[in-house]
């Protein structure tokens, strides 16, 4: 993919967490951008330090990035500009406040919508974007932005790989010339369930791989966690419709090798904390950020129940954080499964 070279455009990010504010940062270098937040008081001491000092301190704001806790006014910023370019409306809320934020958006003028949020909404057990179109139809062109990628790096500039993921062409080649340049490329992908499932579960798959290593039980046994997650992924994912290739790709061998091994990663603490003998509570509270692979370990069991899908890790980790399992008995559990053929992955999957 070569380089793309485009005219400014105006972007806003609805969610001024961590992840909200790295890609605000991340491409303001080269837009007009307007990190949105709802806490009308949090979003003024933004403005005035020039900084998201509670959910990403030490990353101070580009010329190009303006913060407001004005809905109308975010919105209102992605119209068409004076030289025909359609703005750029990124939603960086969790999986949870999806549907809210998107009803908020009903009957406004919005040309183009993508999320950042990874993981199931346990209610219904629905995909971001199978949310999207209940909430707001498909006359709107939408997308899912994923990949392996930490907030602090990407707010420092450093390289990585992300994929759009979208039914409209005309969606995918705006958010590659938005998005892709200096150390971001973004590859572009039609196949929606493979990317969002990936980027789902791979959060699940962090957790179990944070107790084993909080119970010091080796590269082994992580490899194969990692591994045997992979195919957790593929068979939930091809189940649902998703392509075999985009398992192999960024969203999904690429996002959960990051999840499971970087010391970044939210859901490799909390199974590290697990570890420890924390309780669920206490975890979430000292985390101070949402870590998705815990609702999404709840709804990812319950789909794979209503779909007679074998995925034992999931279930092991929804068991520890919501059944009172301990993380040595899930271990104990998990040695004592019979064996089994190691079953190729197939290439005509559905």
């Amino acid at each position: 993919m070569q380089e793309q070279t485009t005219n400014r455009r105006r972007i806003s990010v609805l969610g001024a967490g961590a992840w909200g504010t790295a890609v605000a940062i991340a491409v303001a270098a080269r837009h007009d951008v307007l990190l949105w937040g709802r806490n009308e008081a949090a979003m003024a001491d933004i403005a005035a330090a020039r900084d998201n000092t509670h959910y990403l301190p030490g990353f101070p704001f580009p010329d190009g990035l303006r913060v407001t806790s004005d809905f109308d006014e975010a919105v209102a910023h992605t119209s068409r500009d004076a030289d025909g370019n359609d703005g750029l409306l990124i939603a960086a809320c969790p999986v949870a406040g999806l549907r809210p934020l998107l009803h908020r958006l009903k009957g406004r003028p919005v040309p183009n919508v993508v999320w950042l949020c990874k993981g199931f909404e346990y209610e219904t057990g629905l995909l971001p974007h199978q949310i999207f179109n209940e909430v707001l139809g498909d006359g709107i062109a939408s997308g899912a932005l994923s990949g392996p990628s930490f907030a602090q790096e990407v707010a420092r500039g450093l390289p990585c790989a992300l994929t759009i993921a979208s039914t409209s062409a005309g969606l995918r080649d705006c958010v590659v010339a938005t998005v892709h340049g200096g150390t971001m490329r973004v590859y572009s992908s039609e196949d929606m369930v493979g990317v969002e499932v990936g980027g789902a579960v791979k959060n699940v798959m962090a957790i179990a791989t944070g107790m084993a290593d909080g119970l010091g039980l080796g590269l082994n046994a992580r490899a194969a966690l990692v591994t045997r997650g992979l195919a957790e992924i593929t068979r939930l994912g091809s189940t649902l419709g998703g392509n075999m290739e985009t398992f192999m790709g960024l969203t999904g061998m690429g996002d959960l090798i990051l999840t499971c091994t970087g010391d970044l990663s939210r859901n490799r603490r909390v199974g590290l904390a697990l570890a420890e003998g924390k309780a669920l509570d206490t975890i979430v509270k000292e985390l101070g950020h949402v870590a998705e692979g815990v609702p999404c370990a709840k709804a990812v069991r319950e789909l794979a129940r209503r779909l007679d899908i074998e995925m034992p890790i999931t279930n092991g980790v929804a068991a520890v954080l919501f059944d009172g399992v301990k993380p040595q008995e899930l271990v104990a559990r998990m040695l004592a499964r019979d064996p089994k053929e190691e079953a190729a992955i197939p290439t005509d999957a559905p």
